[in-house]
């Protein structure tokens, strides 16, 4: 719960399908967990979706931020001090005794403290500052990294041994790019929450407005599309559907920085038959990334067979990798 506002996963798409098809695999084991992907996809989400289907759920969810824990201090939070006079402050791995610990941007942790939590993870017992006894832990240990790990330990910034411990199984939270299908799901999602949670009118998204969220980029991901939808309801006028007009312009604009002009200024150079097929390819191009790939909703929505579809395709040199549509003619140009 984040803001008050409490978010689930949420999505119908088949990379969202995939992931949940892991971690409920993941619910039923007690193997540590590396969840990767940019910020914003919902790790954390993702770690909590794990422990409250776990056998683990009664018992704590203790989430540790390597970010924002000064390293000074990193050690003590973690494992509590004992004071000369035997007075005790437990730490959050003590906390989270019997339930899950959450390493939020493990990469971030200072080597010192991965070396002495590698030793955790091996003994599965620690003593606190200051403090002589060990201190016996049962853990289930999921981490979490926007950055890549492997990169880190080739920098010498993260012990390889720590990530072999830490990431038994590895998982992928994808980006809201590689899942763009679900973005009008998650915008009405999003309504329903901040009607529940703040009491904001419950507004429906029209067709036009949820066609424009899915063709903008998301470099924040779920998180950005999240604060999108609550900055719509605080500042635009009226009960009614969300229009096309609704969606804050700077938003619309700043992303693909351009992208609308620079074809435009293009297109303005080119022949009409060049012309038409560089608006087409760039229309279908991001029509199949729309929905993810799948060609059969691409085509009934652009009003197509799907044979004349993948003609098309052929003839405009668009290549579908099955999630996403890119351009052969750009890929050649850049070489």
């Amino acid at each position: 719960k984040k803001d008050g506002v409490q978010a689930d996963l949420v999505g119908e798409s088949s990379s969202f399908k995939n992931l949940m098809i892991q971690l409920d695999k993941l619910t039923r084991s007690n193997g540590r967990v590396l969840l990767s992907g940019p910020s914003g996809v919902g790790k954390e989400l993702a770690a909590r979706y794990i422990h409250s289907r776990s056998d683990r759920s009664s018992a704590p969810f203790v989430v540790v931020n390597c970010t924002s824990t000064d390293p000074e201090n990193m050690e003590e939070v973690l494992f509590g001090r004992e004071s000369s006079d035997k007075i005790i402050t437990s730490g959050l791995l003590e906390q989270a005794n019997g339930g899950i610990i959450y390493f939020d941007e493990i990469a971030e942790m200072p080597m010192a403290t991965q070396s002495k939590i590698l030793r955790v993870l091996v003994e599965q017992q620690f003593q606190r500052s200051g403090g002589r006894e060990k201190v016996d832990v049962d853990l289930r240990v999921i981490s979490a990294t926007t950055r890549n790990l492997k990169q880190a330990i080739a920098n010498k910034e993260f012990r390889e041994e720590l990530f072999h411990r830490l990431s038994v199984v590895p998982v992928e939270v994808p980006s809201l790019e590689q899942r763009r299908e679900d973005i009008p799901m998650l915008a009405r999602y999003f309504l329903q929450v901040f009607h529940d949670a703040h009491g904001h009118v419950l507004r429906k998204l029209s067709d036009e407005a949820a066609t424009l969220l899915q063709t903008l980029s998301w470099p924040g991901n779920v998180r950005q599309l999240k604060n999108l939808i609550e900055r719509i309801l605080i500042l635009s006028d009226g009960n009614g559907q969300i229009m096309v007009e609704d969606l804050p312009k700077d938003a619309i604009n700043s992303n693909d920085q351009g992208s609308v002009g620079a074809l435009s200024g293009n297109l303005a150079t080119l022949p009409l038959r060049e012309a038409r097929e560089a608006f087409e390819r760039e229309y279908l191009i991001n029509q199949i990334n729309r929905f993810g790939g799948n060609i059969s909703k691409t085509a009934n929505f652009v009003g197509m067979e799907r044979s004349a579809l993948h003609r098309k395709l052929k003839s405009l040199s668009v290549v579908s990798s099955g999630k996403q549509a890119f351009s052969k003619v750009s890929e050649e140009n850049n070489n």
